[in-house]
């Protein structure tokens, strides 16, 4: 699975796209991440992407001129604006923005049936409207609160899309019983040794003793019990 990334920080993404899982299933090849650098994209000499809003106000907007090419560059738009025969069902461009529509489980899954994701990230005030009306497929917000930019939604999806796609986690059952593997399920909580921990002489925490069983049956009756629905 392919995914790319456009932003005005691209270093940012360095660190976590090289450690743990993601390198891992990049080394295997099972996903693959570009990160596109969008001032490289801009046409003057001081590789301007933002400028100030119509119409006044505090803060600069990103120009969707550099964005338009970038798309174009990835074959994702033609030079008069329309789509490519490339992008159809198989691969989406989303922007992130407060106003997006709200990411969850749900939509992770959908985005792992893709093959190629493009994800935008906003900075500054915001981004030319024209860019989530006539150039991407949707608009994405990871929640309702404010980030700096969209580099940390953007990880936290490519992240949670990833961890969904075959080989990528290395038990396959590890993705399918855990917290928004269903509607509304919260998984239920893990212990592990010691089985019991002293911090100091008054106190004394234990692992419950049917996890200590060895009753599988009895086991995963507690562990339904202690799921929660919300």
């Amino acid at each position: 699975m392919q995914f790319d990334v456009i932003t005005i920080f691209p270093k940012m993404f360095d660190s976590y796209f090289n450690e743990s899982i993601l390198a891992r299933a990049q080394k295997n090849e099972l996903i693959q991440i570009s990160v596109h650098d969008l001032r490289k994209y801009a046409t003057d000499k001081h590789k301007t992407v933002d400028d100030t809003p119509y119409g006044g106000g505090v803060g600069m907007v990103l120009k969707i001129e550099p964005i338009y090419r970038i798309l174009r560059d990835l074959k994702i738009i033609k030079k008069d604006g329309t789509k490519t025969r490339k992008t159809l069902k198989n691969t989406k461009v989303f922007l992130m923005s407060a106003k997006g529509k709200i990411y969850n489980q749900s939509l992770a899954s959908e985005f792992s049936e893709l093959n190629r994701v493009i994800l935008i990230c906003g900075r500054y005030e915001g981004v030319d409207e024209r860019v989530a009306k006539y150039l991407v497929d949707e608009e994405i917000s990871i929640g309702e609160y404010i980030l700096t930019g969209g580099e940390i939604p953007a990880m936290a999806i490519i992240d949670s899309v990833s961890r969904l796609i075959d080989g990528v986690v290395g038990k396959k059952e590890s993705v399918l019983d855990e917290s928004f593997s269903k509607k509304g399920y919260l998984e239920y909580p893990h212990y592990t040794k010691p089985e019991i921990f002293l911090p100091n002489k008054k106190t004394s925490l234990s692992v419950p003793k049917i996890l200590l069983s060895g009753n599988h049956k009895k086991i995963k009756k507690w562990r339904e019990e202690h799921s929660k629905r919300v």
